[in-house]
């Protein structure tokens, strides 16, 4: 074993002693979650696959921690090779030690941040190799001032401006660009999201604009590269040159970098006209497609279910509803969670309740408290347990007059699980419900209103509920997973507008499929 590898081993263990220093709270709010050995190595030794044989490497990472990447580095090329190496570390609880661990080398580590370095002025000094796993720091963690400042120099250096909902990385991804020597090579290990969200969209137009996007690699989102972490990760490499028109990026997915399970090669182009990256090579459509196609936003509003601010206070049992004398007329009966609901067809009692073996009712009132206080004194001695407990003062209910009210959500006869991953015990990551009771839900479902022309074929022939339903059922997993969000551990999101652009073939259902296509 050569000394690299000794010392790589002592890395190791010195950076499992100073996570267990901090609280997984403490390194969330800096995104500290180190780049495991394995996975480093695969990097650099790729990167030995886009450097000049003959360049010597002037290597920068701007987000050290104890140097996994600089470990690989010395691994993976002779010192020889090494022309200068330098690292940013903004916590010296890491940086410290790196500085041991690593005296004996010429690596330069500044304790300090990245993102309020100067660069150098001169292309001689820039690095020609930039590797890093920028901290995963989301925008809520980050105060105002800072947003503004780090959305100023990401303009100034590379000429886009990030939203104020851009989590740290993105800024670190347009302030390296300053330290780039062109030509240079980058290798990014980033989590996933900037493929789908809106913020991500600048990114994505830095990339395919401003350099010269060489691959995409995204993990299996089952596969999570960090321990400590439930992202899903990708890693993009790029060359800091103008690209040429319309050239072609490498899409690989699954297995590791070097092994992947899928590869796809599409030209800029492709990518500009597609919107959510993580779709591609996943986008999937069923069998005899009509030519006809609908997308569910035509045949459905989509709204999230109702967000109450605490659903342990405003969600109540029918024991509950006993026991602190609830009026009935302030309840309305309303789906359990996902976990809880066994059935996928929600049959009704005579009152339009659900009939389920679980049955909750929302707490929905519009009074005044003190017309509340003297006609419904059970309801108000409800009330005062939730003011005594800080629910009136949270966020959405101290927004709401009165606090106890909740936004308007009728019933409806289809909905669709919010989340779900693909490694449940359960088969498929979302599940449609057909609800024939008058139940609501809540915002861990979507709620899917039938349009006027949907209605008035309802109204009919009520049977044709149940075909929609088996219809919306029958929507590939691939076809929902590719319009949706993933993040790590295999947790599937859909929003609304998501859920909107799903297609669906009608053509099973004569008359309607006829009706819709000449409308």
């Amino acid at each position: 074993m050569n000394i690299t590898k000794l010392t790589e081993e002592t890395r190791i263990q010195r950076q499992n002693q100073l996570d267990a220093k901090k609280t997984q709270s403490e390194r969330n709010k800096l995104g500290q979650f180190a780049t495991p050995t394995e996975l480093a190595v695969e990097i650099i030794e790729y990167s030995k696959n886009l450097l000049s044989p003959n360049e010597k490497i002037k290597f920068l990472d701007p987000a050290f921690g104890t140097g996994s990447f600089y470990s690989a580095l010395l691994q993976v090329f002779p010192q020889s090779k090494i022309e200068s190496a330098l690292g940013y570390e903004i916590d010296s609880h890491y940086a410290n030690e790196a500085i041991s661990l690593w005296k004996n080398t010429p690596l330069i580590i500044n304790i300090s941040d990245f993102t309020k370095a100067l660069p150098p002025n001169n292309q001689e000094e820039k690095a020609n190799l930039i590797i890093c796993n920028p901290p995963y720091v989301r925008h809520h963690h980050l105060n105002r001032s800072d947003k503004l400042r780090l959305q100023n120099k990401s303009l100034k250096i590379a000429g886009i401006k990030l939203s104020q909902l851009a989590s740290l990385y993105c800024h670190f991804l347009c302030i390296a660009d300053a330290w780039m020597v062109e030509h240079g090579i980058a290798g990014w290990l980033i989590p996933s999201g900037f493929m789908d969200v809106n913020y991500g969209q600048e990114v994505k137009d830095y990339l395919l604009n401003n350099v010269t996007l060489i691959r995409v690699h995204r993990f299996c989102p089952n596969e999570v590269q960090f321990d400590d972490a439930l992202v899903s990760s990708t890693i993009i490499w790029f060359k800091k040159t103008l690209p040429s028109q319309n050239h072609t990026i490498e899409f690989t997915y699954g297995g590791s970098l070097t092994a992947p399970k899928e590869r796809n090669f599409l030209t800029s182009d492709t990518l500009r006209n597609t919107s959510k990256w993580t779709s591609i090579g996943l986008i999937f459509y069923p069998k005899n497609f009509s030519s006809k196609q609908f997308q569910l936003k035509d045949l459905f509003t989509i709204k999230r279910g109702l967000a109450t601010g605490g659903n342990n206070f405003f969600v109540l049992t029918k024991e509950q509803v006993t026991s602190y004398q609830i009026p009935a007329k302030f309840l309305k009966p309303i789906l359990p969670s996902p976990r809880y609901l066994l059935v996928e067809e929600i049959e009704a009692d005579i009152l339009g309740n659900p009939l389920l073996e679980q049955q909750l009712f929302l707490l929905d009132c519009n009074l005044p408290l003190p017309e509340v206080q003297n006609n419904y004194p059970t309801l108000w001695q409800y009330l005062q347990i939730g003011e005594d407990n800080g629910i009136s003062s949270r966020y959405l209910c101290k927004h709401r007059t009165p606090w106890y009210s909740q936004e308007n959500r009728s019933p409806t006869p289809f909905l669709c699980t919010y989340m779900g991953r693909t490694n449940s015990s359960r088969t498929k990551p979302f599940r449609f419900i057909l609800n024939h009771s008058k139940a609501i839900a809540t915002n861990v479902y979507l709620m899917l209103y039938p349009k006027p022309i949907l209605n008035e074929a309802f109204s009919h022939q009520p049977s044709l509920k149940k075909d929609v339903w088996l219809i919306l059922k029958n929507i590939s997993d691939e076809m929902l997973i590719s319009g949706g969000r993933v993040y790590g551990g295999g947790l599937h999101k859909l929003e609304p507008k998501e859920l909107g652009n799903v297609l669906v073939d009608l053509s099973s259902i004569g008359e309607f499929h006829e009706a819709m296509t000449s409308s």
